[in-house]
């Protein structure tokens, strides 16, 4: 939109031009006969406001190029124009004043038509070009107060970090090294199974048993200590081997005693 309004400028600049080089030649009489035109009187008057002209066209065409003026200057002449337009059509067409032959009537009102185009055409994209132009200033006015937002979250989360290494860091400091600059550490001791973790203590003997053969073995040899018992059966304490024992031998001493008393039956004697 602001291409179109520096073209309408351009416009502006030219005609403002045109009629400021006319009313310098103010004194031209020849130039104003050909032309239809009535000479401004005084001379002087005329000129003066050519003078007027000329420089507000300069203006409309620096601020055409210069991006900071645009919207402003052609607020300006957009009102200068349309307002020129509505006097030339008071004037020359409604009050005859000064009085024009046909064709001057004629070019007096295509030049207020135009004008009056040009020029409400100019304020209208001023209008929205100064819209645009605050919008655009709301935005980046937001975009830098979220910036700034940001940057002092940054710093704060900076902050954070920066505390927590420095925690970190004494932790480190505190904890003991060893030599060649690494930390000393308990070292982890993890258990190894080994065949003998599979045997079974019985309870009654507290012998330590295999339960794949149901021997007895050496709970650190793991070596068979006694025969091989059968399974299910759990080696005999030995208190209750040895009075088993003793019992038997004195079953044994009781039949030896019952064959050597009298009133059994002896063999023969032989002589």
């Amino acid at each position: 939109m602001k291409p179109l309004l520096r073209a309408v400028l351009i416009i502006d600049a030219l005609l403002l031009l045109a009629f400021g080089l006319l009313f310098l030649a103010t004194p031209w009489k020849s130039l104003y006969d050909a032309l239809h035109l009535v000479q401004t009187d005084p001379v002087l008057v005329g000129q003066g406001f050519g003078l007027a002209l000329v420089g507000l066209a300069w203006l409309a065409l620096h601020a055409s190029l210069d991006g900071a003026m645009t919207a402003t200057v052609a607020k300006v002449v957009g009102h200068v124009n349309w307002l020129t337009a509505v006097l030339l059509l008071v004037w020359l067409i409604g009050l005859h004043t000064p009085p024009l032959t046909g064709f001057g009537q004629l070019v007096a009102v295509v030049v207020a038509i135009v004008l009056l185009v040009v020029g409400l055409g100019g304020v209208r994209l001023a209008s929205a070009v100064r819209r645009r132009e605050r919008a655009l200033a709301a935005e980046a006015a937001a975009a830098e107060r979220a910036d700034k937002a940001a940057a002092r979250q940054a710093a704060k989360d900076a902050k954070q970090e920066a505390k927590l290494e420095a925690r970190a860091q004494s932790a480190a400091r505190a904890t003991p090294v060893a030599a060649g600059g690494y930390a000393a550490t308990e070292p982890v001791v993890e258990p190894v199974l080994s065949p003998r973790q599979s045997t079974v203590i019985d309870p009654a003997t507290g012998r330590t048993i295999d339960p794949a053969t149901g021997r007895v073995v050496d709970p650190v040899s793991g070596r068979v200590v006694e025969p091989t018992l059968e399974p299910g059966v759990t080696a005999a304490p030995a208190g209750e081997r040895d009075a088993a024992a003793q019992a038997e031998a004195a079953r044994e001493e009781a039949r030896r005693d019952a064959a050597g008393s009298p009133g059994s039956p002896r063999p023969p004697f032989h002589g």
